[in-house]
């Protein structure tokens, strides 16, 4: 996700080019270093107990919730835990039937199969996968025509895990076929501070108190945010602070970033904005706030409403989006109710 004028969006959970290599080396690799997201990981703990003691693969499991929280961290510790390979690929890369059949038939017993963006694997391919997922069988079509014949392999016994940020894509024949369903959550800034702490440790970062609960303040809840802002943060303490992250050098860097106390950005500013401005607090459209500000309705819902619905900025209704009486507040706006509708316009 970028600005408008070509670079990082600093505080967008969707992963950059430069996260990558970092976000391998941060990864924790076992469920007791993975830290936040508690009720999911004792479920987990649980599950993966229960399956190793019954000797079998665990449930297909399904992974939602908004970009940046760990959904395919989680899906690679599992592996861990269960002692088993894991192969990885996204929806998008899977393109026809046989790419499913290649994948599959190359997993042994009990293996993780971790598919990415699930929700965007085309009809085709998704029904190839049910009676995989279901039977642990793999129909294939050999010849054409009048001769053709269907060829049945059963295949090792494995485990799907898929991760999606678009829950409500998903089909419904998809949804039912996964043994469990987990939502990763925003984190609390505890949670976060603990996360930044540890990458500070092992990138080697010196870190006070202060200047790690000024970078969690504004970390949007989402672990990637937050190792992402810790290297921005990093590089000005380097420069202009003898290497130490004290609250004062974070409030400095933070501010530089134009990042505010709530880990809104002049993006995000634009979108409540363009509601109560434009179109006078709402309700308005999805598709009519992207064309406000030239931006695409897939990213707004994805990547700006998650976390402003999160703080109460927004509100979905049948009508549209609204700005809520905080979004007001936050921009130092003044409000007055509506008597149409009873919301807040300015």
């Amino acid at each position: 996700m970028s600005a408008e004028d070509g670079t990082e969006r600093i505080i967008s959970g969707t992963p950059e080019e430069d996260d990558i290599s970092l976000d391998t080396t941060l990864r924790p690799k076992r469920l007791a270093e993975f830290l936040g997201q508690e009720k999911v990981k004792e479920n987990l703990r649980i599950a993966v107990a229960a399956a190793q003691g019954r000797d079998e693969p665990l449930d297909h499991i399904l992974l939602y919730g908004p970009p940046g929280l760990g959904k395919t961290t989680l899906a690679n510790i599992i592996a861990s835990e269960m002692r088993v390979n894991i192969r990885t690929t996204s929806g998008p890369a899977v393109e026809r039937p046989g790419d499913v059949a290649a994948i599959i038939t190359s997993l042994k017993e009990d293996d993780v199969l971790f598919i990415d963006e699930i929700h965007r694997l085309n009809r085709t391919v998704e029904e190839k996968l049910y009676p995989t997922m279901e039977d642990f069988v793999l129909d294939i079509i050999l010849g054409k025509g009048p001769g053709a014949r269907s060829l049945r392999l059963n295949l090792p016994r494995f485990t799907l895990i898929g991760a999606t940020t678009r829950f409500a894509m998903l089909s419904a024949p998809l949804r039912d076929r996964f043994g469990v369903v987990y939502r990763l959550d925003f984190y609390n800034e505890e949670a976060i501070a603990a996360i930044i702490e540890r990458s500070a440790r092992i990138m080697g970062i010196e870190a006070e108190g202060g200047g790690v609960k000024e970078i969690a303040r504004r970390s949007r809840g989402t672990p990637r945010v937050a190792n992402r802002l810790l290297r921005r943060v990093r590089d000005y303490a380097q420069v202009m602070a003898e290497g130490v992250i004290t609250e004062k050098v974070a409030l400095e860097a933070l501010s530089r970033l134009e990042v505010d106390h709530l880990g809104l950005d002049e993006l995000d500013h634009k979108v409540l904005l363009a509601i109560i401005k434009k179109f006078d607090g709402g309700p308005v459209g999805l598709d009519t706030i992207a064309a406000s500000i030239s931006e695409e309705a897939d990213t707004i819902m994805d990547v700006y409403e998650p976390y402003l619905l999160q703080l109460g900025f927004l509100e979905r209704t049948p009508r549209g989006r609204v700005a809520t009486r905080h979004a007001y507040e936050h921009l130092k706006l003044p409000y007055k109710q509506s008597p149409q509708l009873g919301l807040f316009s300015p």
